[in-house]
């Protein structure tokens, strides 16, 4: 095949306009690469990039190379010498090039290729399978998210879920926020503070979002989020959901397991019965949940004492969940079972939150599915170099942004 012919291909696969020509293909067997040669008319004159000018005359060339997508097993290169225009106002400027934006080492469809590997594949997965460093590979992808997310209109945002999640081993977290709405993350930002309520504030100005539209927020029982939401979000009623109040309860009922595991041997390896709604439990741990509830156990009345609580959230009328939870309430405080009592105190102290979900709905049970995806994101990479990488991906995976990609 002659040169001429290869030339129309390519410029075809390419999508070449003039001024812009193939001038030499070089295929390397052993090295398994292709490169490609593109060059400019004789006289072709070029807009300034900067302020628009036309038919500004060419200065001198710069030579730029680009990873382009692979053509079959090789790897593909794109070498040019771009030209640099004389633009009476900006004076000398390099001109941008249809096949790859500013300041890249890679072609646009290079570039959408890794956006939408990202979608499902770690960037250390990808880089392996494309040979390149990861760290280049990072670039593309965030600044094709921090573009979409740039594009996001939060307009229409009235309630807030919030919640924490761990970036790190150790103390290191996360604070995730998400619109009940849509089901998609708004924003990430590193901490657990009240703070991270601000600088959501500040993101939905950002994206024409106004704060004094929020009228719900939905968190758990967290002081900093507490002492947060009426600062930075005044109209916003805050309700604690029902998973955040059941894992409360949770927490007593294991600890009262724990306690009472010293005395009794019977209660080993059985933390996750107790746990566990019933109708989540298999055959096998639903026969040994009716076996240990005949002992007599504290556990189990621990146990029926979340089973009652439960209830609650069958109930519609504010005021009817109110007296259902005094009696509870009663009922907990005079059992001698201080692991139940606390946590009954702790959500005493914050029933106007718990009776908001009557009043307002609100729950975070999706944000714990997205909690979920966010750690196993964590898991599957290794961990995250830093914070930026971490959000990037939350974005990609749990923003629902979508991407302006070339095709």
């Amino acid at each position: 095949m002659d040169i001429g012919t290869q030339a129309h291909i390519f410029s075809q696969a390419l999508n070449l306009q003039k001024p812009w020509i193939i001038t030499q293909i070089e295929f390397k067997k052993e090295e398994k690469r292709l490169d490609i040669w593109i060059d400019f008319e004789q006289g072709a004159k070029y807009p300034c990039p900067e302020c628009g000018q036309v038919d500004c005359a060419i200065h001198d060339t710069i030579n730029k190379e680009w990873r382009h997508l692979d053509f079959f097993q090789y790897q593909t290169y794109i070498h040019c010498r771009v030209p640099r225009v004389k633009c009476e106002t900006c004076r000398v400027r390099i001109v941008d090039v249809p096949w790859s934006r500013r300041s890249s080492g890679f072609t646009l469809l290079f570039e959408a290729m890794i956006v939408l590997m990202a979608e499902d594949m770690q960037i250390s997965q990808i880089s392996e399978k494309v040979k390149e460093m990861d760290t280049r590979l990072w670039r593309i992808v965030k600044h094709y998210v921090k573009m979409a997310m740039k594009n996001q209109d939060f307009s229409d945002i009235t309630a807030v879920c919030i919640d924490e999640t761990s970036e790190k081993k150790g103390h290191e977290y996360i604070t995730i926020f998400a619109d009940p709405k849509s089901r998609k993350v708004l924003f990430v930002c590193k901490g657990k503070d009240a703070n991270t309520i601000s600088k959501f504030v500040l993101e939905l100005w950002c994206h024409r979002g106004d704060p004094r539209k929020i009228h719900l927020a939905c968190c758990d029982m967290s002081p900093a989020y507490i002492r947060g939401i009426p600062d930075y979000l005044e109209n916003a009623q805050i309700t604690f959901d029902k998973f955040h109040v059941m894992m409360t309860v949770n927490s007593g009922v294991d600890a009262v397991r724990r306690a009472e595991q010293k005395t009794n041997k019977i209660l080993k390896k059985t933390r996750f019965i107790w746990l566990k709604n019933p109708e989540n439990l298999t055959n096998k741990q639903s026969k040994s949940l009716i076996a240990l509830k005949e002992l007599n156990l504290e556990t189990a009345r621990a146990y029926q004492m979340k089973l009652n609580l439960k209830e609650i959230w069958n109930i519609k009328d504010p005021s009817a969940a109110e007296q259902y939870f005094e009696k509870w309430y009663s009922w907990v405080i005079q059992s001698g079972l201080c692991p139940m009592i606390e946590a009954a105190n702790t959500l005493k102290r914050h029933l106007y939150g718990i009776l908001n979900y009557f009043k307002n709905g609100g729950s975070n049970g999706f944000l714990e599915a997205i909690n979920g995806n966010i750690q196993s994101l964590k898991r599957t990479a290794r961990g995250y170099r830093n914070t930026d990488n971490f959000a990037t991906m939350i974005y990609l995976r749990c923003g629902k942004i979508k991407f302006d990609l070339p095709t």
